[in-house]
């Protein structure tokens, strides 16, 4: 059974003051009877989380908070004291974070991206010191591949966000072309991992052509729906092309030069058209 995880557990008794749920291993945690489903039977087979009640004893809970031990999530504080902070993660016993775990203090009403791990007391915690709680071994990932990317923070560069909730990635400004904002979950791809030093690069749209057929087919709808033509070809500016299609002139001219070779466009003066 795992502590601060999703856990499948089968059934191995009812009583009044719930259903107690089996481990493989034999382990058995309490779901209590207010969260217990109606027509609930010995043998059925529940998806639980398993955290530690107010009294520091495993309790199982139907609901999903909004981080899981070894995850990395952004949480509102709930509550201060002279030990630390609460976080809210969506169940009523608010997520402890102690203040040596706190690059700098929080206060009520702050939104932090943590994460979720066990403390030397057997409890669950949450941490800002969130290079302690990362993979610092080399990642397996290669161009191309598909990616959970959740942004960290802004740096020169651009971007630093954690990849599957294991790896630093780097999102380039150059490559960034819709707003994002500390603490944002959304999809990306492996630009590069550099053989240098392991540094991971990462995008939203997938790189090299990957991203050239659908963009190609959005061009293809533009031109007809507008008759056939398009005011923009490979000499437009970054800007312009941005505004129309929401993608980098690169990614325009590899989709453009695509539609070409096929013989589907023709690229003129003051724009392209459909053949």
């Amino acid at each position: 059974m795992e502590l601060g995880r999703i856990n499948q557990l089968t059934v191995k008794r009812v009583v009044e003051q719930g259903a107690y749920l089996e481990a493989a291993n034999s382990e058995t945690v309490l779901l209590p009877t207010h969260e217990v489903p109606e027509g609930l039977e010995v043998g059925d087979e529940l998806s639980v989380f398993v955290y530690l009640d107010s009294d520091d004893f495993p309790v199982a809970t139907l609901k999903v908070p909004r981080i899981q031990r070894g995850e990395f999530a952004q949480l509102r504080v709930a509550d201060t004291n002279d030990v630390g902070a609460f976080l809210d993660w969506g169940l009523p016993k608010q997520l402890f974070m102690p203040f040596a775990e706190q690059p700098q203090r929080v206060e009520v009403g702050q939104q932090v991206i943590v994460a979720m791990y066990i403390d030397n007391s057997g409890r669950l915690a949450a941490s800002a010191r969130l290079e302690r709680h990362l993979n610092k071994t080399i990642a397996d990932y290669r161009s191309g591949d598909p990616v959970s990317l959740m942004i960290w923070r802004r740096t020169e560069l651009g971007f630093l966000t954690i990849i599957n909730h294991q790896h630093i990635g780097l999102l380039h400004q150059q490559d960034l072309f819709k707003p994002v904002r500390a603490g944002l979950i959304l999809p990306g791809y492996i630009k590069q991992v550099r053989e240098e030093d392991g540094k991971i690069d990462v995008m939203l749209d997938k790189p090299g052509y990957g991203k050239v057929e659908p963009l190609a087919q959005q061009i293809i709808d533009y031109l007809n729906l507008k008759g056939g033509s398009c005011p923009l070809n490979d000499k437009s500016s970054p800007d312009e092309i941005k505004a129309l299609f929401g993608v980098s002139k690169k990614a325009f001219k590899m989709a453009i030069g695509n539609l070409l070779k096929q013989g589907i466009i023709a690229i003129e003066e003051h724009g392209i058209r459909l053949r």
